[in-house]
C-alpha cells in the first residue's frame, strides 16, 4: 500500500486560533486601506500612498486570501501540478527521475546546469541587482514551489544572454518512500521545467515575479535532451497521456499548455 503525505486535521483550539487571525488580519487591512484611500483620494502623498497600496495588496492581503482558500477547495493529493506558497496550482509536473540525488545532481551538472543558490534575502536582493543591471547570476534563486507539502530539494537554470530575467529552469521533489504514481508507475524524483522569459508582475497577487513560456512541453523536451546528449547511459521511457492535455494558468497566472506526457529518464553511473 502507497504511503500517501497528508495535511494533519487541525484541533479545535487550532481552528480558533486561525479564526482568531483571520478576524485580526481583515481588521488590519481594513484599517491600512481606509487610510491609505483616504491619502490617494485626497492627500499630498498619493504615489507614496499607491505604492504601499500595492505592497500591502500584493505581499499582505491576497497570498493570505488565496491561501485561506486553496486550503478550502484544492484537493490535498498529486494532480500534477505543483502549488504555490499561497496554495494556488503551479507548473505542471513534467519529469520523472529514476536515480539517487547524486546521480542527478551529476548528470545537470555534466550536462551544463547549475544549481540554483537557496532563496533568502541576500540572494534575493542579489537577483534584483542582476536584473536591473542585466548581470550574470549563473545560481539565482528561484521561487519556491511545492509538492507532497515540500518546497523543491534541488534546482538547476541556464541563464539566456548572461541575463536572469530569462532562463531554463526546472526544480525536483524526492517522491514518498513506497508511493506510486497514478498507473502504478514509480519514480524518484518529480521534476517541473519551465522557461523564464521575462519579468512581470503575478496575475493573481501582483507580485513581481518571472513570466514563463506557455508551451511548458518545449522546456520539458529541453532538458531532457540535454541529459542525455553529455548522459550517454542514460535511457528515457516516454508515457504518452500520463494526463489529460490542458491549457491552464500557472501561479503567477501565466498561461501554460502541455500534451500530458511524462517522460521518465533512468540515471545510470
Amino acid at each position: 500500500m502507497s504511503e500517501i503525505p497528508t495535511r494533519p486535521t487541525p484541533n479545535k483550539i487550532a481552528l480558533l486560533m486561525r479564526f482568531v487571525y483571520l478576524g485580526v488580519l481583515i481588521y488590519i487591512i481594513y484599517t491600512v486601506y481606509k487610510l491609505l484611500i483616504g491619502e490617494i483620494v485626497s492627500g499630498d502623498r498619493q504615489f507614496t500612498s499607491l505604492v504601499v497600496l500595492w505592497l500591502v495588496s500584493a505581499y499582505v492581503f491576497l497570498p493570505r486570501i488565496h491561501r485561506w482558500f486553496s486550503r478550502i477547495y484544492l484537493p490535498n493529493y498529486f494532480i500534477g501540478r505543483v502549488r504555490t506558497y499561497d496554495g494556488i496550482l503551479g507548473d505542471p509536473v513534467n519529469i520523472a527521475v529514476i536515480g539517487t540525488k547524486t546521480q542527478l545532481i551529476k548528470a545537470m551538472q555534466r550536462a551544463g546546469w547549475v544549481e540554483a543558490e537557496p532563496l533568502n534575502l541576500k540572494t534575493t536582493l542579489k537577483m534584483i541587482r542582476a536584473s536591473v543591471l542585466r548581470k550574470s547570476y549563473p545560481e539565482a534563486p528561484v521561487s519556491s514551489l511545492f509538492l507532497f507539502a515540500n518546497k523543491q530539494d534541488l534546482a538547476f537554470q541556464k541563464e539566456v544572454n548572461n541575463n536572469p530575467r530569462k532562463r531554463h529552469h526546472v526544480r525536483f521533489w524526492a517522491t514518498p518512500k513506497k508511493w506510486w504514481l497514478p498507473g502504478g508507475y514509480q519514480a524518484d524524483w518529480l521534476g517541473a521545467a519551465t522557461y523564464d522569459k521575462s519579468v512581470g508582475f503575478s496575475g493573481f497577487t501582483l507580485q513581481i515575479t518571472h513570466k514563463i513560456a506557455e508551451n511548458t512541453d518545449e522546456e520539458r523536451d529541453f532538458v531532457i535532451n540535454s541529459i542525455t546528449a553529455s548522459n550517454k547511459k542514460a535511457t528515457v521511457a516516454l508515457v504518452t497521456h500520463f494526463t489529460s492535455g490542458y491549457h491552464d494558468r500557472n501561479g503567477g497566472g501565466d498561461s501554460i499548455k502541455t500534451d500530458g506526457s511524462l517522460p521518465f529518464i533512468t540515471l545510470v553511473d
